[in-house]
């Protein structure tokens, strides 16, 4: 047998399922032949009619018994070329798939089906057998002898459909149904929920009342006690109707438990969970539907954090917050401009790979000190240089403190970089940082097909002006008037001489950080 075979914990599916109807027919022979011996025998009252009973119980047993075995022997193993070859990871054509996969699907039917047929045919061969000897049928004989068989039709019929049932989706269904959904077959008809409800009636209460109503009717037996037998009728009737409801119950409670536990993991945030059972029925389309919307949650997240990675998670969190479109809203921010001083001039002189190398390391700094440190926003990268917001979204008084407390954070990072860059014989980086408070319009600008999610207004242009103003008056860090008075915590500030900007009439008040 295959290596593939041999590993599949399933490779005994077939054999577990052929042998699933085993047991309830074992169990509806041995009602029957109880139930025969005790009333259906002394009613035969006559050596002849015993005899043709005998004879016709021999000559069933030899012949419709085995072609019903044999019938369901070949239907189950009629698809065993496709289970070999999907075990071994083999392909089969898709006709003959589909061909097999619903023969897997109505199994249970078919089960049921040939386990009806053999049982209430006992019926009128039964009765015409024993009819062909010419002697006259007693009416206790003609109530009773079907009451036999239809019990033992109802013990058997519905305990085999419930354990082929259990049998398939164990060892078949996740075989011939390997990244495919059973619920999604053309032309099937597996039983519902409804169905199993009706099922479990029939089996819990059909059976053990309607055989105590067919013996109310039936003209007592010769045999036994009535009442003593009426009670251990119904017994067994209630007995095989528990049964169903267990077996049902598997039925129902196990999808019922994985889907309450892949639900649960889902609420917690785990998105990498799958239900593994496959169904035909309801449940096989609610697992399906299920699946789907884990798989697109974890493609939703994927892209989430994607989308978080090149616009930042906080920018990504307003986006993703408000209804996508052309908008924004008015609101008092701080703005800081960070620049590379003179990195046009490096990046001239050094190859590619090493200037982005540099520049990786220097952002991935900054970043962490504005997003992680002080919550602020890095909106966008400038070539050597970034944008970061400061309030934005957020109804925080401090987020002028913030930007300044960021900008020292800088610094320090900075030290450290360039320590690592000495090392490397590497040329330190020096930087530029204007800030500047004011209101300004936060939202997605551009078009319909493509967004961005910025700040625009006067506040903007006046503090990337502010950082220009740092190679001017020869200081790192520069603020406007409006942020100094927006600072909610004293600061060592020195006032620098009101500097001329481009754009504006009036020379601007700034301040830079005291050593």
């Amino acid at each position: 047998m295959d290596a593939a075979l041999d590993q599949s914990p399933h490779r005994r599916g077939l054999l577990v399922t052929a042998l699933a109807p085993v047991i309830p027919q074992i169990l509806g022979s041995w009602f029957n032949i109880w139930y025969n011996h005790i009333i259906v025998d002394p009613l035969l009252v006559t050596a002849e009619l015993k005899v043709r009973f005998l004879q016709t119980v021999i000559a069933y047993n030899l012949l419709v018994y085995p072609l019903a075995i044999a019938a369901w022997i070949w239907l189950v193993f009629s698809v065993r070329p496709s289970f070999t070859a999907l075990l071994a990871g083999q392909a089969v054509d898709p006709e003959k798939l589909d061909l097999t996969r619903r023969r897997v699907i109505h199994l249970p039917w078919s089960g049921a089906l040939i386990s009806g047929v053999s049982w209430l045919l006992c019926i009128p061969v039964f009765l015409l057998a024993l009819a062909s000897v010419g002697h006259p049928l007693g009416t206790p004989l003609l109530r009773h002898l079907p009451i036999s068989f239809l019990v033992s039709a109802f013990i058997s019929v519905t305990q085999s459909f419930f354990l082929i049932e259990l049998a398939s989706h164990w060892g078949l269904f996740p075989v011939f149904f390997r990244g495919a959904r059973p619920d999604q077959m053309k032309r099937i008809y597996p039983l519902s929920l409804r169905g199993r409800g009706l099922m479990w009636a029939i089996s819990a209460g059909i059976c053990p009342i309607g055989s105590l109503m067919m013996l109310d009717f039936a003209p007592p037996s010769p045999a036994g006690h009535p009442v003593w037998f009426a009670a251990f009728v119904g017994t067994i009737g209630i007995a095989f109707g528990l049964c169903s409801a267990v077996l049902i119950s598997r039925l129902v409670a196990q999808p019922v438990d994985q889907l309450r536990a892949a639900a649960q993991a889902v609420a917690e945030g785990r998105l990498d969970v799958e239900v593994p059972l496959k169904r035909a029925d309801e449940f096989g389309a609610l697992i399906g539907e299920f699946n789907r919307m884990v798989v697109e949650l974890r493609e939703k997240e994927r892209l989430r954090q994607t989308f978080g990675l090149h616009v930042g998670r906080k920018a990504a969190a307003q986006i993703l917050a408000r209804d996508p479109g052309l908008s924004g809203t008015e609101q008092i921010i701080t703005v800081m401009f960070v620049d590379i001083r003179s990195f046009t001039a490096r990046a001239a002189n050094r190859s590619p790979e090493k200037i982005v190398a540099v520049l990786n390391e220097f952002l991935r700094a900054m970043v962490h000190v504005v997003e992680e440190h002080h919550s602020g926003m890095i909106n966008k990268f400038l070539g050597d240089g970034l944008l970061a917001l400061f309030g934005a979204g957020i109804a925080s008084p401090s987020h002028a403190d913030e930007a300044l407390h960021a900008a020292r954070g800088m610094l320090t990072h900075l030290q450290e970089l360039n320590l690592r860059l000495t090392e490397r014989g590497e040329e330190m980086l020096c930087i530029g940082i204007g800030i500047h408070t004011g209101p300004a319009i936060v939202g997605s600008i551009g078009s319909p097909e493509r967004l961005e999610f910025t700040a625009i207004g006067n506040t903007v242009n006046l503090a990337s002006r502010i950082e220009s103003l740092t190679k001017v008056v020869g200081e790192t860090i520069v603020l406007s008037e409006a942020t100094r008075a927006a600072l909610q915590k004293p600061a060592a500030l020195k006032e620098l001489p009101p500097q001329l900007v481009k754009g504006l009439d009036k020379p601007v008040q700034v301040w830079a950080v005291a050593d």
